[in-house]
């Protein structure tokens, strides 16, 4: 038998593999249009990211490797671009010569894939402007971002590969925005209130997101400078462009095959409408396993298992393919998130009469050092207990989970069939009654009415509008809420009727549970546990006007909203300026924002930023997403790098260096790079043009001064009477002496204005450069920052200074003090020297992962 494969990345080899194993006999050949085959397509992301090294572990079998392991002969740069199935032909072109032939075949597999989704936009053609799909795409995007400067990109298309690759880049230290067109992100995967737990996170991480957010034009001359949308220009390095997938079905057009959209239909032994002509992997539509509804289902897990079982029904087994379940895992910053089955949508359209229930609990035992929480949607038929999906996110084992429910639903479980489970226990992996069934003991408490639940959906729809809520934490946490204490609640509660409508609300669950339990014994018929908690949904009491909590304005500080001392619920939000200098479009929205969410006054920092001041409490989410719709966001406290400081530079008449260049380089680099790096104290950075120090670059922890040294030609010195250098000179280092010019290093500050002064042309020549400083601080205890006795001419060599004095603080410092306190300490020569080394780089990884300054010194 002579068997044609169509494309060999995953279904065309594992086709091809196990079918030569059934049938050592029959001949078997691969053509594909790649030079490389059989490569892992879904690790290009971490390949990005660098937690692959090297290009050959993303190949997982060369063609000589290949055929040498399976006896399957491979072709490559070939590409199909005609089926005769009338002939049982197919026509091929060479990829290097343009040569044509036509070879013949018994079976033909169409495993062709899919491409990247390319739409014609404006200035898509341009340098930094990337697809991911092939490792030479990955090895394009790694270099490029190690060699070309990338200090910002945007990613268009915020499912899997789209935030996968965020990630990766941000782990470069790429500052990262994701846009999408859709409502949501990962659209018709997760649920909206999945989503938008999934996006709020993103945020948190440092990868800004906007949704309902369309890439009109790509701006730049050549090279990609930035992303236009309908309500602002995103600037940025590089561009990824992760909007989807096509089927590489062209050549088939007139074949006859049957296509739905590009994607080749099949049965379920993988046959499309042609004899002896199947297709399997990206470009093929199979079906969903619940609904037994057509589903395109492109992953690599399904591409596998379709290529194996037609291997098998082309040796004469009675095998059949049920179908896909749109499973799938993607790892973001500090969250995985896995899903299988049906969303809620999707469940309602196929006719289900779908219930859902969502549940926070320990992904091991609570005791257990690192443990940490699940969120666990699920969803079933009302009337069968049919489980028919599950959605999970958390720091921990999400797939194991995800695994336990489609083994479930591939053999047709009801929610019963999980209730005494007997799964792996022990504090490390797991909690006794495992999270799983935890959740389903939830959504069959819910079915009984043993539980009588709000969604989180419910929720956000405004179902609660007419709820009173009840706070049920072991303290008081929402504010102006009616508080009850769990543990006294022997009887009626004074003051609350008992048909009255009540929200309970605890912080993942369990206590407004076990609250409405009891009232349900006392006669209270209205209540119901808002699932998730809080720590899932942001609860808010319509019109409160009790104080906010401490625990909340310690939370929201560290967003950098300031609480007003003189009110009880009002803050003042820091609107971060990348070193005071703003856009007119982000000075209109600020101003918007303003009216809408604060009280329309705006107050500049002395560090620079914004304060959009008198927000109430409830408004500061909404501002914030307000914000970042513009490409704005709030923050600037806490122990960490704060936002940079600089001058006008160059712009200015006494201006020696870019220090909006430069100040922007270390906001992408230091402030959003190290945004999540906890430090013993605030760590505060100016930038100051020239000498004249107009931003105070001494008084602040690390301070970088413009230089101009003066190169003197002395053989054009004439000596003269009335020197128009030392005339000129503002400290008085300049002086005549023995009829020569004289420059005193240790009073020079290389202010520059001596150059082009001499008439004799003695100072022409200089080199631009910068001075640093440390260790400077202002407030109640003033420290002069001391200047390391090195003028730098190479600004990457100033941003290695920062770095190592970043990580010198984090590393060396004692929590609660400043770093001039940590300068004094060590003593100022042994900084030094450290600084103008290179070991604190070489410790950065490990210094970086350390728990350290977990409660750090800064108040503001």
């Amino acid at each position: 038998m002579k068997v044609l494969i169509l494309g060999g990345v995953a279904a065309g080899t594992k086709a091809a593999a196990k079918f030569k194993r059934e049938d050592r006999s029959a001949d078997v050949t691969i053509l594909t249009k790649d030079k490389d085959i059989s490569y892992a397509g879904c690790g290009l992301p971490y390949y990005v990211g660098g937690l692959i090294e090297s290009r050959e572990e993303l190949i997982v079998n060369t063609p000589e490797k290949y055929t040498a392991l399976t006896g399957v002969k491979v072709i490559t740069g070939m590409e199909a671009t005609a089926l005769h199935a009338e002939k049982k032909t197919v026509t091929v072109r060479k990829q290097d010569d343009g040569e044509v032939q036509e070879l013949a075949y018994d079976k033909l597999i169409i495993a062709t894939g899919a491409s990247p989704v390319l739409p014609p936009i404006e200035g898509i053609e341009q340098e930094g402007i990337f697809s991911v799909r092939t490792p030479e795409d990955a090895i394009r995007i790694r270099s490029f971002v190690s060699d070309g400067g990338v200090k910002r990109a945007v990613v268009v298309g915020g499912g899997f590969i789209g935030l996968e690759m965020a990630e990766n880049l941000k782990a470069q230290g790429v500052s990262v925005t994701v846009i999408d067109a859709a409502g949501q992100l990962l659209p018709e995967i997760f649920d909206p209130e999945m989503a938008g737990y999934i996006k709020k996170h993103l945020t948190q991480k440092g990868i800004r997101v906007l949704i309902n957010t369309k890439a009109l034009r790509f701006a730049g001359s050549g090279r990609v400078t930035g992303v236009q949308t309908e309500g602002m220009l995103l600037p940025c390095e590089m561009t990824i462009m992760a909007v989807g997938i096509r089927p590489n079905t062209a050549f088939l057009q007139g074949s006859g095959v049957e296509l739905e959209q590009g994607k080749v239909l099949v049965d379920q032994q993988l046959r499309t409408n042609l004899e002896d002509v199947y297709a399997v992997g990206d470009c093929a539509m199979v079906t969903n396993r619940i609904t037994g509804k057509r589903q395109w289902s492109p992953m690599g897990s399904s591409a596998n298992l379709e290529g194996r079982t037609l291997a098998q029904v082309l040796a004469g087994k009675e095998k059949r393919y049920p179908g896909v379940l749109g499973t799938g895992i993607v790892k973001l910053p500090e969250l995985n998130c896995g899903r299988t089955g049906l969303t809620e949508a999707q469940a309602q359209a196929a006719g289900y009469d779908v219930v859902t229930a969502l549940m926070v609990t320990d992904d091991k035992a609570h005791y257990y050092p690192d443990s940490s929480n699940f969120i666990i949607k699920l969803l079933a038929d009302r009337a069968s207990h049919k489980l028919l999906g599950a959605q999970v996110l958390g720091t921990g084992s999400v797939d194991k989970l995800i695994d336990m429910a489609v083994t479930g639903i591939q053999l047709n479980a009801r929610l019963e069939d999980y209730e005494n489970g007997d799964f792996a226990y022990a504090p490390p992996f797991s909690t006794a009654i495992h999270p799983f069934v935890q959740a389903v003991y939830v959504l069959l408490n819910k079915l009984s009415g043993e539980l009588v639940s709000m969604t989180p959906k419910e929720y956000l729809d405004g179902k609660a509008a007419d709820y009173t809520v009840i706070d049920v934490n072991p303290s008081p946490s929402i504010r102006g809420a009616r508080y009850i204490n769990l543990t006294e609640v022997n009887g009626p509660i004074d003051g609350i009727g008992k048909d009255e409508k009540l929200l309970l609300v605890c912080r993942r669950g369990k206590r407004a549970y076990l609250l409405q339990n009891r009232l349900r014994y006392f006669g209270y018929t209205n209540t119901a546990v808002l699932e998730g908690a809080t720590y899932f949904s942001d609860v808010r009491v319509k019109n409160a006007q009790a104080a906010v909590s401490p625990e909340e304005i310690t939370r929201v500080k560290a967003l950098g909203f300031l609480w007003d001392k003189n009110s009880p619920d009002r803050f003042n939000g820091r609107v971060i300026t990348r070193n005071g200098k703003i856009t007119a479009d982000e000075s209109a929205a600020i101003a918007e924002a303003a009216q809408r969410f604060g009280n329309g006054e705006i107050t500049m920092t002395t560090r620079m930023t914004l304060e959009i001041q008198g927000v109430p409490f409830e408004n500061i989410e909404p501002l914030q997403e307000f914000l970042a719709q513009a490409g704005l966001q709030t923050g600037g406290t806490g122990s960490k790098v704060r936002p940079v400081v600089s001058c006008k530079g160059t712009t200015c008449q006494y201006g020696l260096i870019d220090t909006f260049a430069l100040s922007e380089a270390i906001h992408e680099r230091f402030y959003l790079g190290y945004r999540d790096v906890k430090l013993p104290h605030k760590f505060k950075i100016a930038v100051g043009g020239c000498p004249n120090n107009c931003v105070k670059p001494d008084l602040n922890d690390l301070g970088i001064v413009g230089q101009r040294v003066p190169e003197v030609d002395m053989e054009k010195c004439r000596g003269c009477k009335v020197c128009q250098i030392e005339k000129v000179c503002p400290v008085h280092a300049a002086s005549v002496q023995d009829k020569k010019i004289v420059i005193q290093p240790e009073v020079c500050n290389h202010c520059g204005r001596c150059i082009g002064k001499c008439p004799f042309k003695a100072f022409v020549n200089y080199t631009n450069g910068y001075r640093i400083y440390i260790g400077g601080r202002w407030g109640k205890k003033v420290a002069r920052g001391q200047y390391l006795g090195k003028v730098f001419t190479n600004e990457s060599e100033v941003l290695d200074v920062v770095e190592k004095a970043i990580l010198l603080f984090r590393e060396q410092g004692i929590t609660g003090e400043r770093f001039a306190d940590t300068v004094a300490r060590l003593g100022f020569e042994n900084v030094q020297e450290q600084l103008l080394g290179n070991g604190l780089l070489e410790r950065k990884a490990e210094n970086i992962a350390a728990q350290k300054h977990l409660k750090g010194g800064a108040t503001c």
